[in-house]
């Protein structure tokens, strides 16, 4: 257990002699107590932290002055400076290049490490797992977070390694149905059912009241710090208020245990309030049960529990408790499920990491095709500066000196840009954060400022190694002597680094345009419903309490084309059961059913196309006891005949009346799966109004009006259902959103170091252009022959390029169920745009080269 030896080497090289003893006694106990407490990686962190700590005055050995080396630094740092002033045009190239490339990086940095800390806030983590369902389906699993309600309680009262165990809810299930009042005014906000350990297990932080007890009562509430300043403009004395919330047709009071400090943002769960779960069972009755999954699942374990043998021995636990259960439950790490809650057959297999991957792996190759650059020009322009290395090699400067003079050179400019990227970061963060939708600024901390500074120093040695290493061997005789020939090995290594850097973007520009036209795709694929032109908005009071008489009465308002509701905002995935039973169903095989409530109309206004039979209506006697299906549910069931069939749902007998058309109740992620679809009035929490396009900001206007009037206590909060369909793939957008702008400045950051090659390229075949004009070459042959070169080597990394971009376009497209086909033609425009600006790039310096009068050439000769 022995701090890192890296570390401890700094920290002794300069810190004072009489303090190196105590703080490093202090430092490594620290150590061993942070990594028993903790973890390894924490001691780790802190223990570096404390180190840069130390470099303070007061702590720094005091260093007799080498003369020498100092004048050596000062001389390569004029040398550098002067040389910087001799070739701006190289030197700007590559501040510009080496700038966007580090800026880049950073802005990907931000976005990584936020997604990297997404639930990972929680104190003792490691500990913390989701219970996950793994549904037996034809021989696969499917795997869900949706768990059975009563498994929580099961887990803590018969699993010994489990140390506490609560139910959960998503807010996002109940939209915003729920409202706060404290008086007379309800106040939304977004509530969910947590049971009564939620904060013991979750690292939440109370302002005030006892974890240990906030939820223990069903009668109490926890609210957020902006809730309590919402409904009682301050947040001490709060506990122990009475607030009225309301959900639907349910409505009560409740007492205030706790205050809890809002939020954070890099949290998946995102509330304003927490009910105990008690009070949801209650009002779900029997729906709580082993077939039903309607609540998630959150246990703390006891350190060192082997959760992979945990898991072997939990596989039977539920079929346990119902012989009818086709379902095993495992636990898996609660800071995991964000990034990797992706799933074949039971096992991980990735998720938003993918994106987090991929972003890294472009952050790097920007920061390679900016070296690049700078590798190409310096070797390409070192002609120029041979005579200086034969000078001072003359004059008896070492090998050592030389490079050492070439890295700092490097290294400086290497800090430069790393200095302008960062301010560049500062001042863009606000339009970056825009992108993504996440806040997010650049915050130069002391454990940031360690790595920033080791990255320039790194990308200036990388950089300055290979042109210092071959400037160096160059000897005084043959440079004097004009003996120095660029060899085969130079410029073979030069193209293909340029290569190297087309390959990476037109890798890029072809995956741009992949994600590009699969969310064009999904946006513009037939889903089996018709969402143009409908609103969504939250049932809430009267709408709920009246429900015949507000869509009555909404659909007499003019411009409604149809108006309904349903349990399900039909673009996330729905609640689903196993609790199905028909004519001739195999009983050792259970299957997992989608189910939805619907009201009136609801087939009309989405125009869900009915295959058989008929839709649910009033004018029909004891609609609760029929039910409608979807295709994929009777290919399933293998009815032959399934009009009037009865079959057993959730207990009840009900009758079949009606065949839909497929229809996609969740993201394209998901296939279809066999979904069930009853009558209601009573617990449907979203209406849907499809409102006539030609006349809509008149009909909205209208519907405003006539919702105040019939619902006062609320306002009238619609929402787009294409716009909330389109959220569904908010980590897609914001990957595509990123990528074009990363891929945009990869071709850049290409197209800099190829502009550079081509304008020295023409200088130094000036005579040779001149030359051959004096012979008869027109312009037109010797653009052909200046750019002929660059456009062969594009055309190679095309060559290579194309097999690499389309194994990362399955990369990117493997997680849909609903994919694009790769078509040849993303290939051929990647191609294209990458020889345009390719050709542009060295266009307008091979133009004027071509243009250059013969004798300004030869005058000299």
């Amino acid at each position: 257990m022995a701090p890192p030896k890296l570390a401890q080497k700094l920290l002794c090289w300069f810190l004072k002699d009489d303090l190196a003893e105590e703080v490093l006694g202090d430092l490594e106990e620290k150590y061993i107590k942070t990594t028993t407490a903790h973890s390894k990686v924490k001691a780790t962190i802190n223990y570096w932290y404390q180190v840069i700590n130390y470099l303070r005055p007061f702590a720094l050995k005091k260093y007799r002055s080498n003369s020498n080396y100092i004048n050596m630094q000062q001389h390569n740092f004029k040398i550098s400076i002067r040389n910087f002033q001799r070739n701006k045009s190289a030197f700007l190239i590559n501040v510009i290049g080496l700038t966007t490339g580090l800026a880049s990086a950073l802005f990907i940095y931000l976005w990584v490490n936020h997604e990297l800390s997404v639930n990972a806030f929680h104190a003792n983590s490691e500990n913390i797992h989701h219970a996950l369902i793994n549904h037996e389906e034809d021989h696969t699993l499917r795997t869900t977070q949706d768990t059975p309600g009563l498994l929580a309680e099961a887990l803590q009262n018969e699993i010994s390694e489990v140390v506490r165990a609560t139910e959960d809810t998503d807010p996002l299930w109940f939209g915003e149905s729920f409202a706060l009042s404290s008086g007379n005014e309800f106040m939304k906000g977004l509530g969910k059912f947590s049971g009564a350990q939620f904060f013991e297990i979750l690292s939440y932080p109370l302002v005030e009241g006892n974890a240990q007890k906030v939820l223990a009562d069903k009668k109490s509430i926890a609210i957020s710090e902006s809730m309590a300043i919402r409904l009682f403009g301050k947040v001490t004395g709060a506990v122990g208020e009475t607030v009225t919330w309301r959900l639907l047709h349910f409505e009560q009071e409740a007492i205030i245990s706790a205050v809890f400090e809002d939020v954070p943002g890099n949290s998946t769960d995102q509330f304003d309030f927490v009910l105990p779960y008690q009070v949801f069972k209650e009002m779900n009755g029997a729906g709580i049960n082993w077939l039903n999954f309607n609540a998630y699942t959150v246990v703390e374990l006891a350190p060192g529990t082997d959760v992979e043998q945990l898991n072997q021995r939990l596989k039977p636990f539920i079929k346990e408790k119902s012989a009818k259960s086709n379902v095993s439950p495992m636990l898996y790490p609660y800071t995991d499920w964000y990034l990797k809650g992706n799933f074949e057959n039971g096992v991980a297999v990735g998720g938003r990491i993918q994106y987090v991957q991929l972003l890294s792996i472009v952050a790097v190759f920007l920061l390679l095709i900016a070296v690049i650059n700078f590798v190409n020009l310096t070797t390409a322009r070192s002609s120029k500066r041979m005579k200086e290395i034969g000078v001072k090699k003359s004059l008896g400067a070492v090998r050592s000196s030389l490079i050492a003079q070439f890295i700092t050179e490097a290294i400086l400019l290497s800090a430069v840009s790393m200095v302008l990227a960062t301010l560049l970061v500062k001042v863009l963060s606000p339009q970056f954060s825009h992108i993504i939708g996440k806040h997010l600024y650049l915050e130069l901390t002391p454990t940031l400022l360690l790595p920033l500074f080791c990255t320039t120093v790194f990308i200036g040695i990388l950089a300055g190694s290979y042109p210092a290493l071959y400037l160096s061997k160059l000897k005084p005789i043959h440079i004097f002597k004009n003996k120095i020939k660029t060899g085969f090995a130079e410029i073979l290594t030069r193209k293909g680094l340029v290569v190297f850097q087309f390959i990476i973007s037109i890798v890029m520009i072809t995956s741009v345009i992949i994600i590009s036209d699969q969310i064009q795709f999904i946006n513009n694929k037939n889903l089996g419903y018709n969402r143009s032109g409908v609103i969504m908005l939250p049932l809430e009071g009267e709408t709920v309490k009246k429900m015949d008489t507000f869509f009555d009465q909404v659909a007499q308002v003019p411009g409604v084309m149809g108006a309904s509701a349903s349990s399900h905002a039909f673009v996330k995935k729905s609640g689903f059961t196993t609790g199905v039973s028909w004519p001739g169903k195999d009983q050792n095989v259970v299957t997992n059913f989608g189910f939805a409530r619907v009201y009136d109309d609801m087939f009309e206004t989405l125009e869900i196309e009915m295959i058989e039979g008929r839709v649910f209506s009033k004018e029909h006697a004891n609609e609760k006891s029929k039910i409608i299906f979807n295709e994929e549910a009777i290919d399933v069931m293998g009815l032959e005949n399934p009009i009037g069939t009865q079959v057993i749902f959730w207990g009840e007998e009900r009758e079949i009346v009606g065949i839909v058309k497929n229809f996609h109740f969740s993201s394209l992620h998901d296939a279809v799966q066999p979904t069930a679809i009853i009558y209601d009035d009573e617990f449907m929490s979203h209406a849907f109004i499809k409102i006539n396009a030609s006349d809509m900001s008149e009909t909205l206007s209208r519907l405003d009006s006539f919702y105040r009037d019939f619902n006062p206590e609320y306002t009238f909060n619609y929402e787009f259902m294409d716009g909330k369909f389109k959220q569904q793939y908010q980590a897609e957008n914001q990957v595509a959103s990123i990528s074009v702008y990363f891929a945009a400045i990869a071709i850049i950051i290409s197209c800099l170091g190829l502009f550079g090659l081509a304008s020295f390229n023409a200088e130094v075949r000036r005579k040779e252009i001149g030359i051959r004009k004096v012979l008869g070459a027109s312009s037109a042959k010797i653009i052909s022959l200046l750019t002929g070169e660059y456009m062969k080597t594009v055309a190679l990394a095309l060559i290579i390029a194309i097999p690499l971009s389309y194994y990362t376009g399955q990369y990117l497209l493997a997680d849909y169920a609903y994919a694009v086909k790769i078509n040849i033609w993303y290939f051929l425009l990647a191609a294209g745009l990458s020889l345009v600006i390719t050709y542009l790039t060295i266009g307008l310096q091979t133009l004027k080269s071509a243009s250059i009068n013969p004798v300004d050439c030869l005058k000299n000769e």
